[in-house]
């Protein structure tokens, strides 16, 4: 994305043959779990997240994940995976039928927790963002737009039941 703050992450492939972004899959993320504001998320989407610096982080520091898009608290995005490459955000995980949304969607993580609200400026850029994605993407669509609970429903919780789907899409509706 042009004007945005950008940290290559190596967690990202090709995506398959023919394969294009046909899902937005919406997530949120804090690093340690609740607390917002630090370097660790972009220090685990780059593999360089110290198992040491946070108890957690053992638990996760091997991991080799990614997202295309994160925005902060404040709404700042920073991109770590080009749209056209498979950014390993969505794991184990089922769209109508297709397994492996990695391989057909866009990854954007929230910095956020699914309890605590997520702020304004990050459902303005959100939607912003979509709303360049779906003109750069005609096969994108604000109808394809899913959180990661609704792709890995069991496993995964996020953006979870603080996230305001219903201002989402006013503000959607309004571009």
């Amino acid at each position: 994305m042009a004007g945005i703050r950008q940290v290559l992450s190596t967690h990202c492939d090709a995506r398959p043959a023919r394969a294009v972004p046909e899902l937005i899959v919406v997530h949120g993320i804090s690093l340690p779990p609740g607390e917002y504001g630090g370097p660790w998320i972009e220090q685990f989407f780059t593999g360089n997240l110290s198992a040491q610096a946070h108890p957690y982080f053992k638990e996760i520091a091997g991991l080799k994940v990614s997202a295309h898009v994160l925005i902060g608290r404040s709404g700042t995005p920073v991109q770590f995976v080009p749209f056209g490459q498979r950014a390993w955000h969505a794991g184990v995980s089922s769209w109508r039928g297709r397994n492996a949304c990695n391989d057909f969607s866009v990854g954007i993580e929230l910095e956020g927790t699914d309890t605590d609200p997520y702020q304004a400026p990050q459902y303005e850029t959100l939607a912003g963002l979509i709303e360049a994605l779906c003109q750069a993407y005609t096969t994108l669509s604000y109808q394809a737009i899913v959180g990661h609970s609704d792709i890995a429903p069991g496993r995964k919780s996020d953006p979870g039941k603080s996230f305001n789907w219903p201002q989402l899409r006013r503000l959607l509706a309004a571009l």
